[in-house]
């Protein structure tokens, strides 16, 4: 059978995402794994390619799949409603995060098939059972519409990471070069493990695995890697250094091997604190960057949000990345209701830390998390395109074109800007205008957000 994998571009109103960075389509690729064996599969980056039509009337998919993250949602319906235009008779198929977590909101003729969960035995299934002309009823982890009422099965929350296809990379051959973030590029994407511990409470990973963390065995982390082309590479874990003992073990395997690469991770700031010498040690083979989530400067907020860490660990984490040369790329919140000291305090808080970066995102309750339940209530929209952590979807104390000038000005006056600058030494000469325009046309669009709501 002919299968076509499709992984969205966000709505042009939503801001960040492609514009800042793009990860390979990770998911599709272990979906693809799946099938890609016995049936003809393609993978179609419309972040990267526009012309779907064209494509679809080329493959002539039998089958179409796309997932969806929350600011998906909407272009995804669009899609679905263009291909089942040109051809009725293919099968459509969503899955993905928010299909996992609000499976409801794909409750359309356009679509046939929600998959819940991790997709990758569900969707080979489907593929199995269509191509016998046979029935979807009792698949685990599939729902669809019946008279206009969802019907669904359960989806198993805990698995096996180790009897998961190795995704199939070969179906993004001709992309894999435009895969970056900031100077990492080509930059390739491995999952080493799956949720989280802790309980946050405005994430829903740690829900989808029953608040465990799952994790493929050291082995065959380390042999997936040994088949990446890509010098550099994300970890795109939930959370990569829980385990700090296995984490050991992976470096040593992969020094053993004599892999030589260039690693991107994310780490939880408490993770890092206590834990400096496992940094010393990825750091020695090839450790380049970490995503640490700051999220506030006050243990009030952090606390707010069941975060579970502290000022003094973030202060520590920062600490530690910089001595080892490892650069930090961390994440703060901005809560709506702040006023300009709010962001003024923000700002010192960062020149205090002497970060070079920081990535700002404001409070946004995503549906599926505790935050979405306490606050869905207080949302000034229910359009996902808005759900982009840059768009407040809550009400704002200052007035929508104040609170985003001083959103912007996080951006200008956070940093010393010789630090700024010296992080452009990472980037090849060649992609630094590049990267200097998207910075400041992505800086330009976000002083004007305001713009972007009705009165």
């Amino acid at each position: 059978m002919r299968i076509l994998l499709v992984q969205p571009a966000k709505q042009s109103i939503s801001l960040g995402g492609e514009e800042v960075f793009l990860y390979e389509p990770l998911a599709l690729e272990y979906i693809a794994a799946g099938v890609s064996k016995d049936h003809d599969v393609m993978i179609f980056d419309q972040r990267l390619e526009k012309n779907l039509r064209y494509t679809i009337e080329r493959f002539n998919p039998q089958i179409v799949g796309i997932t969806s993250y929350s600011v998906h949602v909407n272009s995804v319906k669009k899609l679905f409603e263009r291909i089942k235009t040109l051809n009725p008779s293919i099968l459509t198929v969503i899955g993905g995060h928010h299909a996992t977590i609000m499976p409801e909101d794909f409750l359309s003729p356009s679509i046939d098939l929600i998959v819940m969960g991790e997709g990758v035995f569900a969707f080979k299934e489907i593929v199995d059972r269509f191509e016998k002309g046979e029935g979807f009823h009792n698949i685990s982890g599939v729902a669809f519409g019946k008279n206009g009422e969802l019907v669904k099965t359960e989806f198993q929350k805990v698995v096996d990471l180790d009897t998961i296809p190795v995704p199939d990379r070969s179906l993004t051959a001709k992309y894999r070069k435009r895969y970056y973030s900031e100077w990492m590029k080509p930059l390739a994407s491995i999952r080493t493990s799956k949720g989280c511990p802790f309980r946050c409470n405005f994430c829903a990973l740690w829900k989808l695995t029953e608040g465990r963390y799952l994790k493929r065995s050291p082995e065959k982390v380390v042999e997936e890697l040994a088949g990446i082309n890509e010098e550099y590479v994300f970890f795109a874990d939930d959370e990569s250094l829980v385990d700090a003992k296995r984490m050991k073990i992976i470096a040593q395997l992969i020094k053993d091997a004599g892999i030589k690469k260039r690693y991107f991770l994310y780490g939880r700031s408490d993770t890092v604190a206590r834990n400096p010498d496992l940094l010393k040690i990825w750091r020695e083979i090839g450790l380049e960057k970490v995503f640490v989530g700051l999220e506030f400067f006050r243990d009030q907020d952090l606390d707010l949000i069941g975060k579970g860490t502290s000022i003094s660990d973030n202060k520590e984490a920062i600490r530690i990345l910089l001595s080892l040369g490892i650069e930090p790329y961390p994440t703060l919140i901005i809560r709506p209701e702040w006023r300009q000291e709010d962001f003024k305090e923000l700002r010192q808080y960062c020149r205090h830390l002497g970060l070079n970066f920081a990535g700002f995102a404001v409070l946004t309750p995503l549906p599926g998390t505790d935050l979405y339940e306490q606050l869905k209530d207080q949302l000034i929209t229910n359009n996902y395109d808005y759900f982009d952590f840059i768009h407040t979807v809550l009400p704002t104390t200052l007035p929508l074109k104040d609170f985003y000038n001083e959103y912007y000005q996080l951006y200008m006056k956070s940093f010393n800007v010789f630090r700024s600058i010296s992080r452009l030494r990472k980037y090849p000469l060649n992609q630094i205008p590049s990267t200097l325009v998207k910075a400041f046309g992505f800086y330009n669009r976000l002083r004007k957000a305001y713009l972007d709501y009705d009165n």
